[in-house]
């Protein structure tokens, strides 16, 4: 293995004042789990749809109230279901392995959040949700792409709002001949073979050998054969084995602690390092791959105090290393970096979200970020309502403009529901009892995607938040217009009034969201934009939790209540009344606590390790 390549590395300073270096996964890898990933999300999308199919088919054949419902019932699941593979698979697998999914895991690769620490659900789902950024155009990954090539660390738009890196993950494999610390003071005079180098040069084509076209690797092997004959045996040999067979024995003279022709002081002392605490490296990779393997939970308390002793050690192993190293570049630092890198990521693991923990974000945490984010929220208001308001009164004083502003499928909507009206059936949809639950799925998931879409706009400095925002406004405002202009505008607020107070506010909330990433990109203020992402984007999601709660309840409203022509328009309005009321309830929760947890005061919050106590 070689310590120089053109792989990109970032160093961060542990609690213990320990830096580590970790690799940056590259293009190549990341795209390689995320088709992965694909995959699997199709195959689990598939699977939903075959066993809807499948249900549907079988109560299809039956007549009974009981059985056509179940299957409706089924259907409703399922869509939801299908949804929450779509949108919540990484976010999930990244929360229950600790910033893996099943592609990140096969390829090595992991989620971390900026400063080595495991990440945190909210920074999980902001990446995520910021896919519907990053995968444009289409599912190209074109954005996303670009971005990790541009980014210094790799990062896509989705890891800079969240304050995440994607890094390889790779234990220490460090070939260890353990010494007594009198046999290296012994063998103090004896040196290996190469300089540091040289080594690095055979290293580096040695681990490349197997890439390069055959004739161009004996060609390179001969040169550097030739190069190096003064240190080579067995003259009988090709060069190519020659050379792996010196690279062997100076690896071996590395890991016993001899140094290089010529070292002195500090490089002698950086190889008796080595040579003493190989074996310690050692038994902390296996006792880490171990607690990895089996989870903390299942650890004693005698082994998780083994666990952090050898941390620790390893810790200062590592300092002392870069203190007795001429370069930052040397092989052990690469290799104990990656081992202790590993450790640090599990030690400083989040602590699993309690049921608690749940209820508190939800009653507390994310009705103060609504409180906390009203101007932003009132701004969506103000972009969706005035539009709306603005293009009902143009198209109420000028019918012919409905033309140029609704698809001609609307208009022949309004004009059959006229038609409708005049025969007697006061309705804005037809749907029969068996419709209504599907109906709900799927309103459900159209409308919590589109207030996803609008947060992540937000990226774009919020233009193209406004932009959606406009756009919806309008389109609203025009088709209240023309059911009025047809003498039918009761149906349309019949039809909207018992959902529309969470509807439409779950749009604003969101689009909130998105404006907290645009101001942290227009208006970071005293802080770096990448810390005002991290900490504008922990906010967002908050907001988005609480539009997606929203978008469910008025989903469900909307298409188990809301199509009903046997519910009355004044019951249709006490549900909006009543709504409303809820979530002002909910809006004022935790009043009291507003001084006590301002967890967005710093960017990057050190959870806690592990204690060995």
């Amino acid at each position: 293995m070689t310590t120089e390549s053109l792989e990109r590395r970032v160093e961060i300073e542990t609690p213990e004042q320990t830096i580590l270096s970790y690799t940056i996964a590259g293009v190549g890898s990341r795209a390689a789990a995320t088709l992965v990933d694909l995959v699997i999300i199709v195959i689990g999308q598939l699977a939903v749809f075959l066993v809807i199919a499948e249900i549907s088919s079988a109560f299809g054949n039956h007549t009974s109230t009981a059985q056509k419902f179940s299957g409706a019932w089924v259907t409703a699941v399922g869509i939801l279901v299908s949804f929450l593979i779509l949108w919540g698979y990484y976010v999930f697998f990244e929360a229950i392995w600790d910033g893996q999914s099943p592609g990140k895991r096969m390829l090595g690769i992991r989620v971390v959040q900026d400063g080595g620490y495991s990440v945190s659900f909210g920074a999980s789902a902001a990446r995520n949700l910021l896919r519907a950024i990053d995968a444009q155009p289409g599912i190209t990954y074109a954005v996303g792409l670009v971005t990790m090539m541009i980014s210094k660390s790799g990062k896509r738009l989705g890891d800079i709002a969240a304050g995440t890196i994607v890094v390889h993950e790779q234990r220490a494999l460090i070939k260890s001949a353990t010494r007594s610390a009198s046999e290296v003071v012994t063998r103090a005079a004896i040196t290996s073979r190469l300089t540091e180098e040289e080594f690095a040069l055979l290293s580096r084509f040695v681990a490349r050998r197997t890439e390069l076209d055959p004739a161009l690797r004996n060609t390179f092997a001969a040169q550097i054969a030739k190069r190096y004959d003064a240190h080579l045996v067995d003259n009988g040999s090709a060069p190519m084995a020659r050379l792996l067979r010196l690279f062997e024995t100076e690896s071996d003279s590395r890991a016993r602690g001899l140094p290089s022709p010529g070292a002195k002081g500090a490089a002698r002392e950086r190889h008796a390092i080595v040579a003493l605490n190989a074996g310690r490296w050692r038994d902390f990779s296996d006792a880490l791959a171990a607690a990895q393997s089996r989870g903390l939970r299942a650890m004693t308390p005698d082994e998780v105090s083994r666990l952090v002793s050898l941390y620790r050690e390893v810790s200062t192993d590592l300092a002392r290393l870069r203190t007795a190293s001429d370069s930052e570049d040397q092989q052990e630092i690469f290799y104990v970096s990656r081992l202790l890198g590993a450790g640090h990521n599990f030690l400083y693991r989040q602590r699993p979200l309690s049921m608690r923990d749940v209820w508190r974000y939800v009653s507390v945490s994310v009705p103060r970020e609504v409180r906390r984010s009203a101007s932003f929220i009132l701004a969506a208001a103000f972009f969706l309502f005035v539009p709306m308001a603005i293009t009902f009164g143009v198209l109420v004083s000028h019918p012919a403009l409905a033309s140029e502003l609704l698809p001609a499928g609307m208009i022949d909507r309004v004009v059959e529901g006229a038609h409708r009206d005049s025969t007697g059936k006061h309705e804005y949809i037809t749907t029969n009892d068996f419709e209504r639950p599907p109906m709900a799925s799927r309103i459900i998931r159209n409308n919590v995607q589109v207030t996803f879409g609008v947060f992540a706009a937000g990226i774009t400095a919020g233009i193209l938040s406004v932009i959606m925002l406009i756009f919806n406004g309008v389109s609203i405002g025009a088709a209240f217009g023309l059911y009025a202009n047809h003498g039918v505008f009761y149906q349309i607020r019949d039809f909207v009034v018992a959902h529309s107070v969470l509807e439409l506010g779950a749009i604003c909330i969101a689009a909130g969201g998105g404006f907290l990433l645009g101001w942290a990109l227009l208006i970071p203020g005293n802080r770096t934009r990448r810390e005002a992402f991290v900490i504008n984007g922990r906010r967002a999601i908050r907001l988005i939790s609480a539009s997606t709660l929203m978008l469910l309840a008025a989903g469900t409203i909307e298409g188990l209540i809301s199509p009903r022509t046997d519910i009355s328009f004044p019951v249709k309005a006490a549900v909006a009344t009543s709504t409303a009321l809820l979530l002002a309830f909910w809006f004022s929760r935790g009043r009291g606590d507003e001084t006590g947890a301002p967890e967005e005061e710093f960017a990057y919050t050190e959870p806690r390790a592990l204690s060995s106590r």
